[in-house]
């Protein structure tokens, strides 16, 4: 997106998209001027009221520019440009503001059903922008709306306030930076894993004084490290199984009561046990 043009681009985008999609006959001029500067009687103008930048979308990284994929490019600057949308009409003696109000409504209309600017009314130099120009209605307090007809010395007319965004503006040409090499392999990795998950299928017995020695049986468990913790305290040291089946003693000086026995296996399989410690 060009970087000193966008602004403009976006203006004439809206302004596309009300002529374009507006139904009223006879159709009504459609500007983009300050609310002091005169125009036709019949019109819906558009005034860009402000413009803030992004804070959230100014920590993006560096992207690939778009057509050059070999090539980085910093988060561009990134705004939420903010219009008021105010209708002209001439007043009728009896309806008063009657025409302008259509217009206004209409305009509504166009742009709620529009949230997103169809391509069709996209200016050529915003067709490969990489954000989508999308508008929403907004709140204007009424007191910062009165100063502003008041700041231009024109009373005060009906408005609607939009948000337009994300309008993005790319840097100049000198942030650019070539993209860092990469490092590959050739090849086909190879990737070996046993296919027999160990599992604990048992634990006896299931009560009994401290210092009984507990036996656990299951499967897949020969050539693999098991660790056996009572509580808080580890009772097997982690050493290589022998088979199926193994052993672990509970410690001596545990008070009576319920313990958690916890068995893990090579980090590949957990299971809890409860063990009563008996008097």
């Amino acid at each position: 997106m060009s970087a000193s043009t966008a602004l403009g681009m976006v203006s004439a985008s809206l302004r596309n998209l009300l002529i374009g999609e507006m139904r009223l006959s006879p159709a009504p001029d459609v500007t983009i001027l300050a609310p002091d500067e005169q125009s036709g009687t019949r019109r819906i103008n558009l005034f860009l009221y402000k413009v803030a930048e992004n804070p959230y979308l100014k920590n993006q990284d560096f992207t690939v520019r778009p057509g050059t994929p070999n090539q980085l490019v910093p988060a561009p600057l990134s705004l939420t440009m903010s219009y008021l949308l105010t209708p002209y009409a001439p007043n009728d003696p009896q309806e008063g503001n009657a025409a302008a109000h259509q217009l206004l409504g209409e305009a509504m209309r166009v742009l709620y059903e529009n949230a997103v600017v169809p391509s069709g009314y996209l200016d050529p130099g915003l067709t490969d922008a990489r954000e989508r120009l999308q508008i929403a209605g907004d709140t204007l307090d009424p007191e910062e709306l009165s100063r502003i007809w008041t700041t231009f010395s024109q009373p005060f007319r009906l408005s609607v306030l939009y948000q337009v965004s994300t309008v993005q503006l790319d840097r100049l040409p000198a942030a650019r930076q070539p993209l860092p090499g990469r490092v590959r392999q050739v090849g086909v990795p190879q990737v070996g894993a046993q296919l027999d998950l160990p599992e604990v299928t048992a634990m006896t017995p299931a009560a009994g004084p401290a210092g009984t020695t507990l036996a656990f049986t299951g499967v897949h468990l020969a050539r693999r490290a098991a660790t056996v913790q009572v509580g808080d305290r580890t009772v097997s040291s982690g050493a290589a199984l022998p088979g199926d089946t193994f052993t672990a003693v509970v410690p001596d000086d545990l008070l009576p009561g319920l313990y958690e026995v916890r068995v893990d296996v090579a980090r590949l399989y957990r299971r809890t046990f409860l063990y009563e410690v008996t008097p």
